[in-house]
């Protein structure tokens, strides 16, 4: 039995190391910032999974297409083999799923939830002692598969109304939103006839007298992509942590990502969004290899993108989950908290108290 569970242990191992080789060579594939851009609006319509899974879901149906076992060069909708069951379909013969990461969680128990120290990890059938709390906690990966539905035979899936919008059209109610979550956050958004009243910018957004400014004078879609890049900036970006105020590039491709990734997730035009070469932000961050920044910065994106979205009520697009299943797991991996309000920043030397959308 010992040699069983080894093989076993060894066999995962195995698929996890050809898991992270898959990843490193989709994150290899982003070069540009017009790859980056893709990638992002790829994973605002796979947004319910993380950004490393989006990547090996969009690698490994790309190299699917290209050998003509699908016949879409993107995927529509994913899901495990006994998720697609659930819904009446059944993968077809001689398709291979995409291999993922799916999280292994454990359970831990503490009498003193406050002291971090004091969580005990549970054992499979262990039951926790009265008057502990109980909390599950990923401690690992496993590589798990999921079909995309072209893959798969069956009752036909319901497809909801995709938004549409016309050139410069913003998705209804979808500025009123965003003005909301700036407010609650302790900013006045002000709408300006042109960027000449804020330094040149498409936006600004000012710690000091925590004003949020948007410029008037272009689309409506382009006033909304703006407001987003701002509220990302001020959920994201504390302009008084010293080592952020060092990557300024890499805040501003955060900022332009999740304003991307919202608009993808309400069907606009994407195209227009500007990213710099991912070489040159990816490679800052002193002692950290690019791969990992490209990686981290996605999923920080997408959690504060997922964050925006959950709480807007617009009409949004498809996150990747077949409509009507129920999932095994939780639709989501854990967003970012949802932030407090921000503390006004006084304006002192060396504390940059601007940052803006085209500044």
């Amino acid at each position: 039995m010992a040699a069983t569970k080894e093989e076993a242990r060894a066999a995962r191992d195995a698929k996890l190391d050809e898991l992270h080789e898959k990843l490193t060579g989709a994150v290899e594939t982003l070069v540009t910032g017009s790859d980056w851009a893709r990638a992002l609006a790829f994973a605002a319509r796979f947004r319910s999974r993380s950004f490393n899974n989006t990547l090996l879901i969009w690698a490994q149906h790309e190299a699917a297409f290209e050998t003509g076992q699908v016949p879409e060069r993107f995927p529509s909708y994913v899901a495990g083999y006994r998720q697609w069951q659930q819904l009446g379909r059944q993968v077809q013969k001689g398709q291979s799923g995409y291999m993922i990461f799916a999280p292994v969680t454990g359970r831990f128990a503490s009498s003193t939830p406050t002291d971090s120290g004091s969580w005990r990890r549970l054992g499979p059938r262990e039951k926790p002692k009265p008057g502990e709390t109980v909390r599950s906690k990923m401690v690992g990966a496993r590589p798990a598969y999921v079909w995309d539905i072209s893959q798969t035979a069956g009752d036909p899936v319901p497809e909801p109304p995709a938004p549409k919008l016309v050139d410069g059209e913003a998705p209804a109610g979808l500025w009123d939103g965003l003005a909301a979550q700036v407010e609650a956050l302790g900013f006045e958004v002000l709408r300006v006839p042109h960027a000449g009243r804020i330094g040149g910018a498409d936006g600004l957004t000012d710690y000091t007298t925590r004003q949020v400014s948007v410029r008037t004078d272009v689309t409506e879609a382009n006033q909304v992509a703006t407001l987003v890049h701002e509220l990302a900036h001020v959920l994201m970006h504390d302009p008084t942590d010293q080592e952020a105020r060092q990557h300024r590039g890499i805040r501003e491709v955060e900022a332009e990502s999740v304003a991307l990734m919202i608009g993808a997730a309400h069907g606009m035009d994407t195209s227009g969004y500007t990213i710099p070469y991912v070489a040159g932000w990816a490679s800052s961050v002193k002692d950290t290899e690019p791969a990992e920044v490209i990686k981290a910065t996605g999923e920080r994106v997408r959690k504060t993108a997922l964050v925006i979205l959950d709480q807007l009520d617009t009409h949004q697009a498809s996150n990747g989950t077949p409509p009507g299943l129920e999932r095994d797991t939780p639709a989501r991996d854990t967003p970012a908290k949802e932030p407090a309000r921000v503390d006004p920043i006084p304006e002192r030397a060396g504390v940059p108290v601007l940052v803006g959308r085209g500044l």
